[in-house]
This record gives structure tokens, C-alpha cells and sequence, in this order.
């Protein structure tokens, strides 16, 4: 823990996860697709924003906390989806979901999670949300949403940025797949990583075995060190994405889910508007954290023209390049409800598990209540457009 107890911002994290993880799995967090203009954009975006202080008022009270779908949350935040988060530290998503829990924030599960969403559902505790892939053997997709919803999952995020596959081209130099291959180059990185191979994997191998896709339909759960062979027969094919999918999901899924439902990776002001019409709970406004389509504009760019398009009441969450308290702030003040952070707390989760995770939660704590003192404002439904400077 004395690497963390050094770092003092998320990039501060970010560094102890560099330092801690093998390449390839740091890579796999922390890049996006191609060239990585969209994972840049997303940062150069929220740093464009710039806010207006306000002087001689009273700040002696700045709170923030926040409802979402009339529930309390301590800070206008939910975990995104990770789905490396079990390769990172050991059972990584049970740690991080423990942090959300302890913190008063959301969390959401991924499809592709090393975590039984049994064992969220007793043991985590919090708000627990998840995230679903369409498979385009949608009976399927169906009894991942079923099985949710009867482990009391509240809300549904379903992923509708995928398109044909991401590009990510270090993955391939980094020989980083699912499943993981066994090489030269990737054996080497892993042994240069004493602390992460016995932390990680030595633990999965004495308690059990390697990590699997827990919440896939049983067939499916090959190891995520299993030969390629058997990827290609179980989940690389079998369970490919959905590459047809149409408004009638949205209804099919209204009617088996009781819970809330969105749709994360909306970025166009007429998909935000067409949603809301459909009747979906929420949108989450996300180009992936820049890792899908590498011409994607930055989330934070394209935030006020899908809440003029959806009106005040739709719940819009911004997705994609939180790193400061401040970035919160930015979102709120032109237009979302809440953020959704994915590697802010997984670079903690890296770095030291739990503690990690609950540290990067503080960093964004502090940063978010000094930036609404700065501002002049000590209520997060205070914050609007008003604060940001238009020069």
C-alpha cells in the first residue's frame, strides 16, 4: 500500500498501475483504438471547458450529494463497466463494487466480468447496475438480463457502440487476446511483474483456477488462458455480438427487465431523442472512453446538443475521459445528471485493490467539492450553464 499512499491525483494511480501491471493488460486499460485520436479528443475536450469563479459568497457548506432515479448517491458518479478489472488485481470487481458500495455510488457490472453477479448481489452490497453485450443469439442476452434482474440488479445498461469490433491495434503488438496467449514476449512481461503474477494469477491458480466469463451462458466460460481453439468454438463465435439490432430490443427489453433501463454510447442528438421516445430510463453519452470508433467526437463536446434535443427531464449521463473533480463539474454544468467513471477507479483498482479504488473515489471527491467552492456553489442542482465562461 505504500505506492498508493504516495500517488496524489488519478495520474498519480495511473503510474502505480503502469508500474505494477504487465504491458499488455496496462495497455489494454489505457489505450483506445488506432491512432487514438477519439482517446485524446475526450481529454481535450473536457480541458477546453472553462469555468467562472464567483467571489464573497458563502462556501462553508459545499455537499455533494445527489439523487439518481430518486435514489441517494454521496457524489454524481456511477463505476462504469470494466471488464479487466479481475485481471488486474485479484478478484478485481468484487473489490471495486465494495469500494462503490463504501463510497454511496453505483456500480455496474460487465458482461465480460471475472465476477459472478451472485456473488455482488450477497456479498458487495450498494447499488448494483448492470451492463449488457447483445449477443446475436439474443435468448441469450435475454437470460443475462433475466438472471439480473432476479439478483436484484436495479438498472440495465445496455452497450450499443460496438459496431463491427474495436481496432485496437496494441493489443496485437502486445500479443494481449482473449484468450491470453502464452509466448515469449508475453511469458517475459508477465515475470517482470513479480508482485502482479503471484498477486493475480498465482492466487487464481492456488484458490481455484484462471478467471472465466463467469456471466456467460455456461458453454461459453472458457478461461481467459484457454487455447484458441476452444475460443473459436465457444464464445469467439457462438456468442458474437449482435450486428441487427433495432428500436424493438429496447421494447423486449422494457418487458422482461423491471428495473431501469439505458443506452451507453449515444453521441448523435437524434438517437438521444429517438431513446427518450422509445421510453428508455437513461442515456449515457459515450464514445467508449475513445476505445471503438477512433473519429468519435468528445463526449463533453456533444453533451448540450442532446440535452436541448431530449429536453430538461431525460436523465443524460457523460461518460468517457473523467479524470478530475472538475470534469464532474463540467458535465453537470452543461447538461448531465451524473458521470460515469471507468478508468479513474481502475487505475486505482491496479494499483492497490480496494484502497485503490476508494482512493480514487477521494481524489474525485475533493477535486469536484473545491471546484462547486470555486464557483460559488455549495449544491450539485445548483450547478449550470451559468458557470462556464462562453469567451
Amino acid at each position: 500500500m505504500a505506492r498508493i499512499d504516495r500517488c496524489y491525483n488519478i495520474a498519480d494511480l495511473r503510474e502505480a498501475a503502469r508500474k505494477r501491471l504487465p504491458r499488455g493488460i496496462f495497455d489494454y486499460i489505457d489505450l483506445g483504438t488506432e491512432d487514438l485520436v477519439a482517446l485524446r479528443g475526450n481529454r481535450a475536450g473536457f480541458d477546453a471547458v472553462k469555468l467562472l469563479n464567483k467571489v464573497l459568497v458563502d462556501i462553508s457548506d459545499v455537499q455533494l450529494g445527489h439523487e439518481i432515479f430518486d435514489k441517494p448517491m454521496d457524489m454524481p458518479v456511477i463505476i462504469a463497466p470494466t471488464g479487466t478489472a479481475g485481471v488486474a488485481w485479484y478478484q478485481g470487481e468484487f473489490e471495486l463494487a465494495q469500494a462503490a458500495a463504501r463510497a454511496g455510488l453505483p456500480f455496474t457490472l460487465a458482461t465480460g466480468s471475472n465476477t459472478p453477479m451472485e456473488k455482488l448481489a450477497n456479498e458487495a452490497g450498494g447499488r448494483l447496475w448492470m451492463q449488457l453485450y447483445m449477443w446475436r443469439e439474443k435468448e441469450l442476452s435475454d437470460e443475462l438480463v433475466k438472471r439480473a434482474a432476479r439478483n436484484g440488479f436495479e438498472a440495465l445498461v445496455w452497450t450499443v457502440d460496438i459496431g463491427h469490433g474495436a481496432n485496437r491495434e496494441h493489443n496485437l503488438r502486445n500479443g494481449y487476446a482473449t484468450p491470453y496467449v502464452f509466448n515469449t514476449r508475453s511469458v517475459i512481461d508477465m515475470l517482470l511483474h513479480p508482485a502482479w503474477l503471484g498477486g493475480v494469477m498465482g492466487r487464481y491458480w492456488m484458490t481455484g483456477g484462471m478467471p472465466r466469463h463467469v456471466n456467460y451462458p455456461p458453454g461459453y466460460q472458457t478461461k481467459i488462458t484457454g487455447n484458441v481453439a476452444e475460443q473459436k468454438k465457444t464464445h469467439g463465435v457462438a456468442a458474437k455480438r449482435a450486428d441487427k439490432v433495432g428500436w424493438d430490443d429496447v421494447k423486449r427489453l422494457r418487458d422482461i427487465f423491471p428495473g431501469k433501463v439505458l443506452l451507453k454510447g449515444v453521441i448523435r442528438p437524434d438517437d438521444a431523442a429517438r431513446a427518450v421516445e422509445e421510453g428508455v430510463d437513461g442515456i449515457v453519452v459515450s464514445n467508449h472512453g475513445g476505445r471503438n470508433m477512433d473519429s468519435a467526437p468528445p463526449t463533453i463536446s456533444v453533451l448540450p446538443e442532446i440535452r436541448k434535443a431530449t429536453g430538461p427531464d431525460a436523465t443524460i449521463i457523460l461518460d468517457s475521459g473523467v479524470r478530475r473533480g472538475s470534469d464532474i463539474v463540467k458535465a453537470m454544468a452543461l447538461g448531465a445528471n451524473a458521470v460515469l467513471t471507468g478508468r479513474a477507479t481502475l487505475y486505482g483498482t491496479a494499483a492497490g485493490g480496494q484502497a485503490g479504488a476508494l482512493k480514487a473515489i477521494e481524489f474525485l471527491k475533493d477535486e469536484m467539492k473545491r471546484t462547486m467552492a470555486y464557483i460559488g456553489v455549495q449544491r450539485v442542482s445548483e450547478i449550470d450553464e451559468g458557470v462556464v465562461w462562453r469567451g
